[in-house]
């Protein structure tokens, strides 16, 4: 509403509030004028702006307590705003809104489905879904529904299925699917890369356990796509990064081992791993060398310069450098241990081009431990018994086509009815 219209149009706002008291005024996205002042052109800076920025602090330095006059904004940038702004007696309480949790997503998405016609119980549906996609905000999970009945709907069904909502997250996750065509020589590539990082992370404790996998491109530039249940924790230990960075290494492992070379396939692989080891060096104080210092960055500093020496620094490098290499040399010893594995996992996906978690069950067995991980115990626990009531179904039907048999066999001597003899 501001930007560009100037201070006049603040003055007009506050007025009619004040006229229309007692009232609330809402100001969204309110970085947009709200950003710190006096940061040139590296903050995007303009005389507009910052005219319309003194205007409202001046009008808002007018309230008293009883005016009658609450203002309100929202913004998912609070780390740009001037100091002025957020200082007592103009924004001083401010109210942080966290993506929600389990519980959270649950509910919002009881919410969404009450106008959808489910196949199931809305709540198992919610329950399930609540799990199936962590860090997801209010907005996406309504996307995941939308998306879910466009599914649903193309394919002329009654209702909605818990296969629809699945295909939903994965267009929503990764992309849609692209009518990209590889060779066979990089399927093969992209294969074993996939189930290097499946394999990986289901032998190690802290990564995070697969859900699914598939080969297909998406039309985000990926070659592969895979989504994996996250646990949800505040806190994580050494140990507990590490075991992440070398999941995320198993890719490029599993090209070594199997292909004697790598490819350019594992670069936003490599991307994660170089952060998380640089953070728990920089903002963690995790290693001996640097010591117990934490150097975050400043998202307001533009001018580039680094709270710690050059010496520093190059310590810095050397200890990521050395903790990625020796992450990289266990992942692929790892990935040597469980060859046999990656290689049955790379040949089902060569097979079926998506594969989930029931499949991995199958072919190598449950994890080696307790996951600690409620939605994922849940997720196994939940297809574990459709498991089992499919196959109640299966046995069901095969004992009658058995018994329609002894009802149709009943001829001479064992013949077939209706043969002449």
């Amino acid at each position: 509403m501001f930007v560009g219209v100037g201070p006049s149009r603040v003055r007009d706002l506050f007025k009619e509030a004040r006229a229309n008291a007692p009232c609330i005024v809402f100001i969204d996205e309110i970085d947009a004028v709200g950003r710190q002042r006096g940061r040139g052109g590296f903050g995007g800076g303009n005389d507009e702006r910052e005219n319309t920025l003194n205007q409202m602090l001046v009008e808002m330095d007018g309230f008293t307590s009883s005016t009658g006059v609450v203002v309100l904004a929202g913004t998912n940038r609070v780390d740009i705003l001037d100091k002025a702004l957020t200082r007592p007696g103009r924004f001083d309480r401010q109210i942080t809104v966290d993506l929600p949790d389990l519980r959270g997503r649950k509910e919002i998405y009881m919410i969404h489905l009450k106008g959808i016609k489910l196949d199931g119980d809305p709540e198992d549906f919610a329950g399930r879904l609540a799990g199936l996609t962590p860090g997801f905000a209010g907005a996406d999970i309504a996307n995941v529904c939308n998306e879910a009945a466009i599914v649903a709907a193309r394919r002329k069904a009654e209702s909605v299925t818990m296969d629809d909502f699945e295909s939903a997250t994965d267009r929503i996750i990764g992309g849609l699917e692209s009518n990209k065509i590889m060779s066979n020589d990089e399927k093969s590539i992209v294969a074993h890369h996939e189930a290097g990082h499946a394999v990986a992370g289901w032998f190690l404790e802290h990564a995070d356990p697969l859900l699914k996998v598939t080969i297909i491109p998406r039309s985000s530039g990926a070659l592969g796509y895979a989504q994996y249940l996250p646990k949800e924790v505040f806190l994580r230990t050494q140990d507990q990064i590490m075991h992440i960075v070398k999941m995320a290494l198993a890719g490029r492992a599993a090209e070594e081992v199997f292909f004697d070379k790598v490819t350019t396939g594992a670069s936003d692989d490599l991307r994660r791993v170089t952060q998380l080891v640089y953070s728990t060096i920089r903002d963690y104080g995790m290693n001996g060398r640097v010591g117990q210092l934490a150097f975050p960055k400043d998202p307001n500093d533009m001018s580039g310069e680094k709270p710690y020496s050059d010496a520093t620094a190059e310590a810095m490098d050397e200890e990521a450098r050395t903790i990625v290499d020796e992450a990289y040399r266990q992942t692929v010893e790892l990935i040597r241990e469980r060859r046999e594995e990656v290689e049955a996992v790379a040949k089902l996906l060569l097979e079926k081009e998506t594969i989930t978690h029931d499949d991995v069950y199958d072919l190598i067995g449950a994890r080696p431990f307790a996951s600690g991980n409620d939605a994922y115990d849940e997720y196994v626990s939940q297809r574990k018994a459709e498991r089992e009531a499919k196959g109640g179904d299966a046995a069901e039907d095969e004992d009658k086509a058995e018994e329609e048999k002894k009802d149709d066999g009943g001829g001479v001597d064992g013949l077939t009815p209706g043969l002449a003899l």
